[in-house]
């Protein structure tokens, strides 16, 4: 681990010491540098959660990666620079079986730091937060036009939840994300959840091809032969979601994820948008 070297691949300069400031800014500027990808699965590789290979491949490479990569990079780098930090499991909310997935389908970070405990997250799409949230408060916590919250069953199962892009208060509509618990687990506890998403037609990152990197106030996402770019923009009636999205033939692939995402591929993409079979086991 090259810290300086990593800092300099997600544009972090200034003193990097375990305080929440640094942890949000290195924290926003990795979403905004790393891509959430799963290109290797797609291009005739296999992902394996080595952490010399995976700095190998998002540090020097300058590529992405899914969950258990990213997070699991960013997790050496944070107990590098002196937070203390704990890897969880997550299972995400499917959005067409409402249901759950097994245990190990996320990993997820809990940040402990003056006594105060935060959820950290650089290895999910979408849905997913800027900057970390308290694990302290149930209440809504908002980042820019989203807000968020950390609901806490009895069972110690914690759910994270959002009003997508809206935001009407504490009792407006509340959708999963995904749930975890606080239970302490190590990279290897992934391992087969890890392979499981590369090979499984239930799995989204076997069935499509894809990319996606959050950008200065909206989002750029590649998915099989489309590229879409969301943003806010402000008209009379305030900031207003826009989605422009446009086909893309083979040969404009590779100079897409180049410019618009830093990625170069070793080998050839295989292109891919299929439909997702529903999991056999629902939870």
């Amino acid at each position: 681990m090259h810290v300086e070297t990593y800092l300099s691949r997600i544009g972090f300069a200034g003193p990097a010491e375990p305080r929440l400031e640094v942890l949000r800014s290195v924290h926003t500027r990795h979403l905004m540098s790393v891509p959430f990808e799963n290109l290797t699965v797609h291009s005739g590789g296999r992902i394996q959660l080595a952490l010399p290979l995976l700095y190998a491949k998002i540090v020097d490479q300058r590529r992405g990666g899914f969950c258990c990569e990213n997070n699991g990079l960013f997790s050496w780098l944070l107990s590098e620079l002196g937070f203390q930090v704990t890897l969880l499991s997550g299972q995400v909310k499917g959005a067409t079986t409402g249901c759950y997935g097994p245990p190990f389908d996320h990993l997820v970070l809990m940040v402990s730091l003056g006594g105060q405990r935060w959820l950290c997250d650089v290895g999910f799409g979408t849905a997913g937060f800027s900057v970390p949230l308290s694990l302290e408060t149930s209440g809504p916590q908002e980042q820019g036009q989203r807000v968020y919250r950390v609901r806490r069953e009895d069972t110690g199962m914690h759910f994270l939840e959002w009003q997508q892009e809206d935001n009407r208060g504490a009792d407006g509509d509340w959708t999963g994300i995904y749930k975890f618990t606080l239970e302490p687990r190590c990279l290897e506890d992934f391992d087969e959840m890890c392979w499981y998403h590369q090979s499984s037609p239930c799995s989204i990152f076997f069935c499509k091809s894809l990319c996606t990197v959050l950008k200065p106030g909206g989002r750029l996402t590649y998915i099989g032969h489309r590229l879409s770019s969301t943003a806010f923009l402000s008209e009379s009636t305030g900031l207003v979601l826009k989605t422009t999205t446009r086909e893309l033939k083979d040969e404009e692939i590779p100079g897409i994820l180049a410019e618009g995402f830093g990625v170069v591929l070793n080998s050839p993409l295989i292109p891919k948008d299929e439909a997702v079979t529903p999991p056999p086991v629902m939870y």
